[in-house]
């Protein structure tokens, strides 16, 4: 048996190979990777595969075949994209919080009078999260062999979903190549990064109702106007008529979907200027619309 499913995973394994271009798998491996999930791109994409087939077959023996495609493309994306997305948004989110005070502190310690590279060992014993893991890879690397200049680098790269890191790594690159004073190049870096975040957290707490408004609209309101139109629809309509009722009922169940996710993309422009930051608020009002769509079949009506 364990070689049967050997034989499966390697199966699957060169399929992809054959199928996803090179370039891409590469980018998908630093995407997964940047999340910091432990897996090859092959290896996670056919575990999300896998459960999204799982899944599907469950759905299909408890509902009919539209829903088990659905439930199939459903968590195939969830697991490849949208769960890596929402781990990368979260650690980022971490790490820029507390980028200045980490950079603080290395400045305190260079002001101490030890090197870069020893600071640079010193904060991997701080508490700063996320960013502290990230620190201490940098030191491991540096361990092997890797120049500092390298294996920032190669830190910013990790992390080039983030601006605001990315930036700021860059800077403190070239001020470290250039011979900068240090610790006055690192507190100029922290002060603009958390001016950076200062207007960033006050963007939020001004869009604030414009994301109340779509939450409301794309996912309770419109989809419970949409549900009840579908529920009198089958009350009202009668004879050869009423077979097309269930097909026009999945349309209408994927123009919530869709209304959600074009909302959630517009709550992402409105509160981060990007579109992708959009995803996980579509995603989340995709599900919210489609469980009060499907809540109003079980509301009972009467005239």
């Amino acid at each position: 048996m364990p070689r049967e499913s050997g034989g499966i995973a390697v199966l699957l394994t060169r399929i992809l190979e054959r199928i996803l271009p090179a370039k891409w798998i590469k980018r998908y491996e630093l995407f997964i990777y940047s999340a910091g999930i432990e897996f090859l791109a092959i290896e996670y994409l056919i575990i999300s595969i896998l459960l999204s087939i799982i899944f599907a077959a469950v759905v299909l023996i408890l509902s009919n075949t539209f829903y088990a495609l659905v439930t199939l493309v459903a968590v195939f994306v969830g697991m490849a994209f949208a769960y890596p997305y929402w781990r990368v948004s979260k650690r980022i989110e971490e790490m820029e919080k507390h980028l200045p005070d980490a950079f603080f502190y290395l400045a305190s310690s260079l002001r101490a009078g030890i090197s870069f590279s020893e600071a640079l060992e010193d904060l991997t014993t701080a508490k700063f999260g996320a960013l502290t893991d990230e620190f201490k890879r940098v030191v491991g690397e540096i361990r092997k062999g890797r120049s500092t200049v390298e294996a920032l680098k190669v830190m910013a790269v990790r992390n080039r979903k983030s601006p605001v890191v990315y930036r700021s790594l860059m800077i403190i690159i070239e001020a470290l190549e250039r011979g900068a004073p240090m610790s006055d190049v690192l507190v100029y870096v922290a002060n603009d990064v958390r001016e950076i975040l200062r207007i960033k957290q006050e963007r939020k707490a001004s869009t604030g109702m414009q994301m109340m408004f779509f939450i409301i609209t794309s996912g309770f309101v419109g989809p419970a106007i949409i549900g009840t139109v579908g529920k009198l629809m089958g009350i009202m309509v009668q004879g050869p008529a009423k077979a097309q009722i269930p097909t026009v009922l999945n349309i209408l169940l994927g123009f919530v979907v869709i209304q959600a996710i074009v909302s959630g993309l517009g709550i992402g422009v409105i509160r981060e200027g990007k579109f992708s930051a959009g995803i996980k608020y579509g995603i989340m009002l995709a599900i919210m619309g489609a469980l009060v769509f499907q809540g109003m079949k079980y509301v009972n009506l009467s005239f």
